[in-house]
């Protein structure tokens, strides 16, 4: 039976989380929107359709969204030369997969930005695929993307488990009928994690990978 091991990237893998709040708190600014960077950290991991109506109020002007959306892109591509993994992210990800695993990513990054994420990993020889944002017409807290990733590993839920440090991550996962890993990476509190469907929480790569022997990736 194939088991897959889904894993999200900002805030999971890569250490970019903050990057994004500060790339979309300047795309906001310039269009004359007063958001606070704590609200912008917890709406990172939304698409970005879904995170700048989750931030703007519904009787905006919503013929800026697409503006405001574009800015943050171009921003936050200035960071693609230099985006950093966690410690032991790439080792992590090769690790499950000699184990058996099949490595699945499910992120909201596509095209270049995906490309720039992976360097970053540098575990491209694991990866079986990835569910981008472009593959799914709803986007976490929807259990589209994990749904899809289980689909490219040919993986039931029941066998799989999802690795992701936002809200709408283990919202998305548990969704799925997944296992949820939450880690604190990403900067979100842990209540908040457990709250959403982790089953149990690490701090980062590096520490899932130290204590892989009593994880759901040995337990079940």
């Amino acid at each position: 039976m194939t088991r897959a091991a889904v894993f999200d990237v900002d805030g999971t893998l890569a250490d970019t989380n903050h990057l994004h709040v500060t790339a979309w708190w300047e795309a906001f600014r310039q269009a004359g929107h007063d958001v606070p960077m704590h609200a912008v950290h917890r709406a990172v991991g939304l698409s970005s359709d879904d995170l700048v109506d989750h931030l703007l109020a519904p009787d905006r002007d919503r013929s800026q969204d697409d503006a405001i959306s574009a800015a943050h892109k171009t921003l936050y591509a200035t960071y693609f030369d230099r985006l950093p993994a966690f410690k032991d992210a790439g080792r992590l990800l090769k690790r499950l997969a000699a184990e058996g695993w099949t490595i699945v990513l499910a992120t909201s990054a596509g095209g270049a930005e995906l490309s720039a994420l992976r360097r970053a990993i540098d575990a491209d020889e694991v990866i079986h695929a990835t569910a981008s944002a472009d593959d799914v017409e709803a986007g976490k807290p929807a259990p589209e993307p994990v749904r899809k990733a289980l689909d490219l590993a040919g993986a039931p839920p029941e066998h799989s488990v999802f690795v992701g440090d936002t809200v709408w991550d283990m919202k998305a996962g548990s969704r799925a009928g997944v296992t949820c890993v939450g880690l604190l990476c990403g900067g979100i509190p842990r209540a908040d994690l457990t709250e959403a469907g982790a089953a149990v929480l690490y701090d980062d790569p590096a520490d899932l990978l130290a204590h892989l022997d009593r994880s759901p990736f040995r337990t079940g």
